[in-house]
């Protein structure tokens, strides 16, 4: 996953080119759900914000996810997820892909998110399946299709099921993927054998992209694209190394990896995205401030989060930001947040 040419294709020619595999190489490997700061005041800090995506891309990240899961998606204001999609665009300046979180259970007002990301420039969209609803498999498939007729972005789609309840069946899957407009799925139902049964259903640049850090491995091995990680935002280094290994043959390489990530993997995914903010905090990339319904960490999961870190190598923390600071440093700081 190298930098880009400055030069960004249109959505439409992502769209076109999407039978050529090479065309979608930005859609591979390890893609990070960026975490939106805020300041002490419950504002959006963009200083921060641009900051974490600079490192992504400086780690030679393809895309970056805003606005999306770990993001707090739900709690921002639209004109706040617009501010954030600019900002991202405005970092990355054709280096990257942004792909912006534009989801809803309601159609309507996942169309406008989508209209709002275009116009805030992103290259993509992810778009989950309607929760808290529970609509049929047909509702979801019209869901989708009435976003696909408002704009010509690629979209993303996004099957998180204990998140929504319902999930996104493989056939209407393989319905929707019949449009080249629909380019990849984000799975996080922990089926890691979900590959192998759709391949011989899907285009063959169709992406396939885990959103589970914990079993992204084996979803890789078993044919997976990449992973849409929040793990990726404490060590994008270490997941690359992860994906190349595995790209190149190299398990027993990608599994060692793994081994090292999985203790913050386990940790992260326990009180997300808190924990992830957190971890962030400790690496003195931004505040751990989350707005509510979501809190900050007990004292325990604080500890549980500076362990798996304190487990990592300097170069798995690679590429980190200029104000970092001595980890016992930070730990004490966080602490007193």
């Amino acid at each position: 996953m190298g930098l880009l040419c400055d030069r960004r294709p249109s959505a439409l020619e992502f769209i076109s080119g999407r039978e050529d595999i090479g065309d979608m190489r930005w859609l591979t490997g390890y893609i990070p759900d960026l975490p939106t700061p805020f300041d002490e005041n419950g504002e959006i800090d963009l200083t921060s914000f641009t900051k974490l995506c600079e490192r992504q891309i400086a780690a030679g990240g393809s895309a970056i996810v805003v606005g999306e899961t770990a993001g707090e998606a739900s709690t921002l204001t639209p004109a706040e997820h617009g501010a954030i999609v600019r900002a991202a665009v405005g970092t990355a300046r054709g280096r990257a892909r942004i792909i912006a979180g534009a989801g809803s259970n309601s159609t309507s007002q996942a169309i406008e998110l989508t209209r709002r990301a275009v116009a805030a420039g992103a290259d993509a969209v992810l778009s989950v399946v309607p929760y808290y609803n529970k609509p049929m498999q047909s509702g979801i498939l019209r869901h989708f299709q009435a976003i696909a007729d408002s704009t010509d972005l690629p979209i993303i789609l996004h099957d998180i099921p204990s998140r929504t309840i319902r999930e996104l069946s493989d056939d209407t899957l393989a319905r929707l993927a019949e449009s080249r407009q629909f380019i990849g799925l984000r799975d996080g139902s922990g089926d890691i054998a979900r590959p192998l049964r759709l391949r011989a259903r899907l285009p063959s640049g169709f992406r396939l992209l885990s959103g589970d850090d914990a079993t992204a491995l084996a979803f890789l091995a078993l044919g997976g694209d990449g992973c849409i990680s929040m793990v990726s935002n404490i060590a994008p280094q270490a997941c690359r190394t992860m994906f190349s290994s595995c790209r190149e043959g190299r398990l027993p390489s990608a599994r060692f990896v793994q081994s090292r990530l999985a203790p913050l993997a386990t940790a992260l995914a326990k009180e997300s995205p808190a924990a992830l903010k957190y971890a962030l905090c400790l690496l003195g990339l931004m505040h751990p401030n989350t707005r509510l319904p979501i809190v900050g960490l007990a004292e325990a999961a604080k500890a549980e989060v500076a362990s798996a870190i304190g487990e990592m190598n300097d170069e798995d923390l690679a590429c980190r930001s200029e104000g970092w600071l001595d980890l016992s440093v930070n730990k004490a700081a966080a602490a007193a947040l």
